[in-house]
């Protein structure tokens, strides 16, 4: 069976529909272009869905004199909107690999943050999704990803707790074996 395709005109209706049921005048001036206003933050905000991961990998490099260091990019920053309330959470995440004979241009880190961040999700699968992805198309000898975020679900609602920020960590390859070596160059 073929999914339906919700139209523009729809998610308008729906935003318009929200608005009533909060209590609001969808024909008072503020509001009145509201629904379309939402609609385009809405394809900003969720454009992870439509980022090709292949195109942003093409940009790898071989000759790179047998450089075989870890490489580590840190304070990539990123929003990103949490999927159990659609509130945002923000933050940074530290990226780092140890090459086999690739090296990824360096801006293309933080595009694959963005391609992950720009989705519905949790902190934890983020997290995963930037190291899995840097590891099946770069093939290095491990990755190493820190994701540290402010939750405004924690923030705006339920416990209120405005300062806390959640660390995630996701290792492969080199790094499962010594996650320290990850750690100790971060502090």
């Amino acid at each position: 069976m073929q999914k339906k395709q919700i139209t523009p005109g729809e998610i308008r209706q729906c935003i318009s529909n929200i608005l009533q049921f909060i209590g609001e005048d969808v024909n008072r001036e503020g509001l009145q272009d509201t629904p379309d206003r939402v609609l385009r933050s809405y394809t900003e905000l969720f454009s992870g869905y439509n980022i090709d991961l292949e195109e942003i990998f093409r940009a790898k490099f071989a000759d790179v004199q047998s450089f075989s260091d870890v490489i580590l990019l840190r304070d990539i920053e990123f929003t990103s909107m949490c999927e159990h309330h659609m509130l945002p959470f923000e933050g940074s995440v530290d990226i780092a690999y140890l090459p086999n004979s690739l090296v990824l241009g360096v801006s293309k880190l933080a595009r694959i943050v963005d391609c992950f961040s720009k989705r519905l999700q949790i902190q934890e699968k983020m997290t995963s999704q930037i190291g899995n992805a840097i590891q099946d198309f770069l093939s290095p000898q491990g990755v190493a990803v820190r994701v540290r975020a402010k939750h405004y679900c924690m923030v705006m609602r339920g416990v209120q707790k405005k300062r806390s920020v959640m660390e995630t960590y996701h290792y492969t390859g080199s790094f499962l074996q010594d996650k320290a070596s990850f750690l100790n160059l971060l502090f």
